[in-house]
């Protein structure tokens, strides 16, 4: 029985199947439903579990060589929101483009973890080291 780490048995299968340049992709809880790609839903309730809550965890045992977000969250975020997700990605290559640009990216991952954050535009794709 697992005691520390990932305790969700779906989560950490998915974790273990991503690879080299893989990607995976944290979701907000608004976030639309792609039938092609393996969901882990971890949303309960508003903002429970947030999408840096997920990063958290799973960046301890999880190699991200670069991370995509739209360009949108830099204009309707707060200085301090966009301040948390830099933090959150210290070390990694993070790059911004067109909301549009960012969903062609998602039928391609490997699989895509919902949480129930209501920040806007706080998905992210991570690309594996």
């Amino acid at each position: 029985m697992l005691k520390t780490g990932i305790l969700n048995p779906h989560l950490n299968s998915l974790l273990s199947r991503v690879r080299h340049t893989n990607t995976l992709v944290i979701a907000d809880r608004g976030f639309p439903f792609w039938r092609e790609l393996e969901t882990i839903d971890l949303s309960l309730v508003d903002d429970v579990p947030r999408v840096l809550e997920v990063l958290q965890a799973i960046r301890k045992n999880f190699a991200i060589g670069n991370a995509f977000m739209a360009e949108e969250f830099r204009s309707v975020n707060s200085p301090e929101t966009r301040l948390a997700f830099e933090q959150a990605l210290a070390g990694v290559r993070l790059s911004f483009e067109s909301h549009l640009e960012f969903k062609k990216r998602v039928p391609s991952a490997i699989g895509l973890i919902r949480t129930g954050d209501t920040i806007q535009y706080a998905n992210m794709i991570l690309e594996s080291a």
